[in-house]
């Protein structure tokens, strides 16, 4: 019953959005003692022209927000193609990096010192049903993620569904 009322109040709400409607924030959390570390939320659904504000809310730890793309450290594409990818660069403490996302379908990202700690998010822009494969095959040339990488993302279907989810 429980999880019925989620996805009905996820139908009538949609995508994520800011009081203004344009600004979504997710915050690089960590335990103090180093053990643990992750983006929260881990996966958002949110409108074509909004933009995500990573803050760094984990004192002990610099983060970055890194898309997965070729040109990226030879990463595989899993951003929709003709997206601009991105690469905060190290974010102190309290420090912070936007993007504006217009163009419709599946992101992949991660923190690039963090990602064999399970480090990754996952964001869905707009109502249309994903284009190609978020599966992360290896391409030849490329580095592949690791297990603990592609075991973190949330799936589009759930982050459609409940427009944020958690997991700390």
């Amino acid at each position: 019953m429980e999880a019925g009322g989620g996805a009905l109040a996820a139908f009538i709400v949609g995508p994520v959005t800011a009081a203004d409607g344009s600004v979504v924030d997710i915050t690089m959390r960590g335990k103090a003692d180093g053990s643990h570390v992750w983006f929260d939320p881990v996966g958002i659904h949110i409108r074509s022209g909004q933009t995500v504000r990573w803050t760094n809310r984990d004192s002990g730890n610099s983060h970055t927000v890194t898309s997965y793309h070729p040109e990226i450290f030879e990463r595989p594409l899993r951003i929709p193609a003709g997206a601009r990818p991105w690469n905060s660069d190290y974010l102190l403490p309290s420090e912070s990096f936007s993007m504006t996302f217009t163009i419709e379908g599946v992101y992949d990202y991660y923190c690039v010192p963090h990602e064999h700690a399970g480090m990754v998010g996952r964001i869905v822009v707009g109502t249309s049903a994903p284009v190609g494969s978020v599966a992360g095959t290896p391409e030849a040339g490329l580095t592949p993620l690791p297990e603990v990488a592609l075991s973190g993302f949330p799936s589009v279907e759930e982050i459609i569904a409940k427009s944020v989810v958690r997991r700390s």
